[in-house]
């Protein structure tokens, strides 16, 4: 079906493919749109958020043709509820979980069970997505009490509404410290990584992908996914520090 479906995109006339996108997906999945379309003459426009939010726009009828979700939870949302082109589901990509500084920071810290995060903050806050909904904050939590220090510093936490705006937070010093993704550390250059999170402290960090059902550019979509997950896309979503499934 990914190559009937790549060969109609290339011969059919050039459609508009919507995306909804995780927001921490934004330089490297620009860059393969930039590609996909001087390739394909397809128009791509993402939308870019927090899983939770764009699974909820997609199940009440937005106009999506594709959602890559940084999360399983969000996809599986849209799964049960019929809003997937079937057999179109797959994962893409993976990603670590990094505490992150201000780059005119000297702080430094061991992540290890019992690490003295509250002592680090001080009075300042801990910039993360929100840990009750968004992908990202829920993998920091679910690290922070692996850790078991998650009790000392949930009242400090600064809930964002993405992954995003919790980096923004701490390249801009509001926060001395912050939970992202790898790959959004290495996209700002106000912030310098701290330390990584053990992978065994939280659920791995992985990105689905799937068409969403009734498309009215479905092939052209489905042609998208192909590309996101061909040999020649692995070197852009490497680059910009993410792993790819197998």
């Amino acid at each position: 079906m990914g190559l009937l479906a790549a060969t109609f995109a290339w011969t059919a006339s050039a459609a508009d493919v919507r995306v909804f996108a995780a927001a921490s997906l934004k330089e490297a999945l620009d860059e393969q749109v930039q590609q996909f379309e001087a390739r394909t003459g397809n128009k791509v426009v993402v939308s870019y958020g927090a899983s939770n939010a764009l699974a909820r726009q997609i199940d009440a009828g937005a106009p999506a043709d594709l959602f890559l979700s940084a999360d399983l939870e969000w996809m599986d949302y849209l799964d049960h509820r019929h809003r997937l082109a079937p057999g179109t589901r797959a994962v893409l990509l993976r990603n670590t979980l990094v505490l992150i500084a201000p780059t005119t920071s000297s702080v430094t810290l061991a992540i290890a069970p019992g690490v003295a995060l509250a002592a680090a903050l001080g009075d300042g806050k801990l910039a993360m997505a929100n840990p009750d909904s968004v992908p990202a904050g829920k993998y920091g939590k679910a690290a922070l009490e692996t850790l078991g220090v998650w009790p000392s510093v949930e009242r400090q936490v600064a809930r964002a509404d993405n992954v995003r705006a919790a980096l923004v937070l701490v390249a801009r010093r509001e926060a001395p410290l912050g939970i992202v993704y790898r790959t959004d550390a290495l996209a700002e250059p106000g912030v310098r990584i701290v330390g990584t999170f053990p992978a065994a402290t939280h659920p791995p960090v992985v990105y689905p992908a799937a068409v969403i059902a009734g498309s009215a550019t479905s092939p052209a979509a489905a042609a998208l996914l192909d590309a996101l997950r061909s040999p020649s896309a692995r070197s852009v979503w490497e680059k910009h520090g993410f792993g790819v499934a197998q």
